[in-house]
């Protein structure tokens, strides 16, 4: 099977993802072996190539927003059928025993393994995964809809209820690319009022097609202090930025896998007042599920542009870049 694979970290600019051959894939008891449609191209995909995360494992088949159906079943897997559409996401496996799965926070789990990360992931023709953290995958969504749903989505998804914003409420969003432009429609289904904070041109008019009330720079003033805000953009530097316009009793979620070092902040003018600063880590299975179904009783309308998958390092220099208006997708076997 052909597959765009990380031998070794470097900046994204020297194309350091190579199209190879891979041998044929075996799936183990429990497992899907699953033939690839479409896998999204994300901001932890760039962190992983350039190095910014420290890595597991070498040579890496990067990509976890996983569309595709199943192809074969390994020993005792009874939970999907060969042919059944299925999605896989950043979530690859916990171990349902530590006292973080115990309580429910699998995403902390002290053995979790992640997709294109300790496990080969989508940018390949075939992929295998663990049938119990597959998604079944709501059927008015076509398969490169359906792809940026998997981790942006999710991580959105996350974001928003850990930033505890209510119905009605005004949220701030930092950067807006693939996980903001599915969380500002989550948030105005749920009728909040939505500043977007955002440099490009390009991300400031989706977000006012997308509903947006305000939109605007970091530095700027929104019309309101804000109840919540979620910065998904991995740049320390918008910590205090959020922290200054965020109202008394507010909760500023940070969604990145990575940032850059947050400047100092000052008490009095950043935290004061209840203020509250917490970071996103990865998701459960219950959020993917929540918001698949949240998905399509919205129904949610994501934004693709379109890469073939010996593209993937053109794809990634997009993003680095801030020119991906919406999610970028690799089309593999669409």
């Amino acid at each position: 099977m052909q597959a765009m694979v990380l031998e070794f970290p470097a900046p994204i600019g020297s194309n350091p993802l190579h199209l190879v051959e891979l041998p044929p894939l075996l799936p183990g008891p429990g497992e899907l072996m699953i033939e690839i449609s479409y896998c999204g191209v994300c901001h932890t995909d760039l962190h992983i190539v350039e190095g910014e995360l420290p890595l597991a494992r070498l040579p890496l088949v990067p990509g976890h927003q996983v569309v595709g159906r199943v192809k074969e079943l390994g020993p005792r897997t009874k939970r999907f059928q060969v042919g059944d559409r299925v999605g896989l996401a950043w979530f690859h496996w916990a171990c349902g025993n530590c006292r973080f799965c115990a309580k429910g926070l699998e995403n902390l789990c002290e053995q979790a393994q992640f997709t294109g990360y300790h496990r080969d992931g989508g940018y390949a023709q075939m992929t295998v995964a663990p049938a119990d953290f597959a998604y079944r995958l709501p059927e008015n969504f076509p398969d490169l809809e359906a792809a940026p749903l998997l981790c942006a989505g999710i991580i959105g998804y996350r974001a928003l209820r850990l930033s505890e914003i209510k119905p009605g409420g005004r949220l701030g969003l930092y950067g807006f690319g693939a996980s903001a432009h599915i969380a500002i429609q989550v948030a105005r289904y749920w009728n909040c009022e939505v500043f977007v904070f955002t440099r490009s041109p390009g991300h400031q008019e989706l977000a006012r097609k997308l509903g947006a009330a305000w939109v605007g720079q970091a530095q700027d003033l929104p019309p309101a202090p804000l109840d919540s805000a979620i910065i998904f953009a991995p740049a320390g530097s918008l910590v205090p930025e959020a922290l200054r316009v965020l109202d008394k009793g507010g909760v500023l979620a940070l969604a990145g896998i990575y940032m850059s070092q947050i400047p100092s902040l000052d008490y009095e003018k950043h935290l004061y007042y209840e203020k509250t600063v917490r970071s996103v880590t990865a998701s459960t299975r219950r959020d993917g599920e929540e918001l698949l179904r949240l998905a399509a009783e919205i129904p949610i309308h994501t934004e693709t542009q379109v890469f073939d998958l010996a593209e993937a390092n053109k794809a990634l220099q997009l993003i680095k870049a801030g020119k991906i208006n919406g999610a970028a997708v690799l089309a593999i076997n669409p």
